[in-house]
């Protein structure tokens, strides 16, 4: 991969600043624009589902052979927009009985705040990267959020160490460090405002 380094300059309000760019390779830069649009899509379809219940896990209706047999749309007690909570299956079932800190996840599970939280998260980081703006604060919430799921889960079944949770962790890093926004996305736009000029975390 050859990586060149362009520097120019920029008049802004009598001011002169210079500015380092990266130029990367179309082929990585496309990469890392569809590892980031494809992780986009995962967190605002689940932020779908668990609200409106849309049938790929909230839901889902089966037979008693196991098999796919419809979508209840709206399913009382199961979509979040009636009455269901997003953060009580996976917290009440999905830790593992040795876990240490198997009690605190479970009092979470259920509660108003941490379904919010967690719906609120799913929205941002879901945003965020289809868009390709704000990608070091979504990438850096969709990384919290991959931790707290990562140590929710342990000790792991399958591996001793990594899990998809643990790729998802480090997938939010290189998303952060390639500047993923700016290709296919709005990045190079949102970037180049004044808001974020002035505030670069918004970045």
């Amino acid at each position: 991969m050859n990586v060149i380094h362009r520097q120019h300059h920029i008049s802004h309000e009598g001011v002169t600043t210079s500015e380092t760019e990266e130029v990367r390779s179309i082929g990585l830069a496309r990469a890392l624009a569809a590892l980031r649009i494809a992780f986009g899509f995962t967190f605002l379809w689940a932020f779908l589902d668990k609200t409106f219940a849309l049938g790929f896990s909230t839901g889902a209706q089966y037979a008693e052979d196991g098999s796919r047999a419809g979508i209840d749309f709206m399913a009382q007690d199961a979509a979040w927009l009636n009455g269901g909570s997003p953060t009580e299956g996976f917290l009440s079932f999905g830790v593992p009985a040795d876990n240490p800190l198997k009690d605190m996840w479970t009092n979470m599970a259920g509660d108003a705040w941490a379904d919010w939280l967690f719906m609120a998260g799913l929205l941002g980081v879901g945003v965020t990267l289809l868009l390709g703006v704000g990608m070091r604060i979504g990438t850096a919430a969709g990384a919290l959020m991959y931790a707290f799921m990562y140590a929710a889960v342990l000790p792991l079944e399958n591996n001793p160490i990594v899990d998809d949770h643990l790729i998802g962790f480090i997938a939010m890093i290189v998303l952060a460090l390639g500047a993923a926004g700016t290709t296919w996305g709005l990045g190079h736009w949102w970037n180049r405002t004044g808001l974020v000029r002035k505030y670069p975390v918004l970045r």
